[in-house]
């Protein structure tokens, strides 16, 4: 082989590996997620949020502490800048707003459908969502999921992981609002009490049926 013709087959070689090498790691992020979806039961973390309008302005920032079981239970309670609890029970999800004793609920499919809480209740992801590639950043290897339903609530939801870890997940609203979770200290498969999935209006709350 003479050497124009080596060259130029390394040269060809080190552009297919350039190309494939990006390609590889997205295809694993969304092998990661539908891992995800299928093999992790249960799950707790600490989070932050912070939700941006269409236009870019930031609009706030939260935290607080999540938990999972599956099916059909999570539980997600906000301590700053107030205090917010959601519980999904497994029939309906509650919804309670501290500071105004207010509670609301919704029967769990009708507040579920295809959204990104369905990611935690053990949807199906290919059923619901289509699945595709997005390049790696901040550190994470990330999959984007579109609602394969064009009327839903949200447009967009990408998933970010650190190795198989659950790291972020970054939503996109009908109105074009972001709203990004970061996640620490997440634990796969852990030993949840029932109890933690119950919810029971607190005396004298006003309690709205949706």
């Amino acid at each position: 082989m003479n050497s124009t013709l080596l060259r130029g087959l390394l040269r060809h070689t080190l552009l297919a590996l350039a190309f494939a090498a990006p390609g590889l790691a997205v295809a694993d992020a969304v092998d990661t997620l539908r891992s995800f979806v299928r093999d992790v039961n249960s799950g707790s973390a600490s989070f932050t949020q912070t939700s941006t309008a269409a236009e870019g302005a930031r609009q706030k920032l939260s935290s607080g502490s999540f938990q999972f079981m599956r099916p059909n239970r999570f539980r997600f309670h906000y301590t700053q800048p107030f205090e917010q609890l959601i519980v999904a029970d497994g029939q309906k999800v509650w919804i309670h707003d501290t500071d105004l004793n207010q509670v609301s609920s919704r029967r769990l499919g009708a507040a579920l459908g295809a959204t990104p809480a369905a990611l935690l209740a053990g949807a199906s992801l290919d059923e619901d969502f289509t699945l595709s590639a997005e390049p790696g950043r901040d550190g994470l290897d990330w999959a984007l999921a579109t609602p394969k339903a064009r009327d839903g609530a949200f447009q967009s939801m990408r998933v970010g992981f650190r190795g198989t870890t659950l790291a972020a997940v970054e939503i996109v609203d009908s109105f074009g609002q972001r709203s990004t979770l970061r996640f620490a200290d997440f634990q796969a498969n852990v030993a949840l009490k029932p109890e933690a999935f119950r919810f029971t209006p607190p005396a004298g709350a006003d309690v709205i049926e949706q």
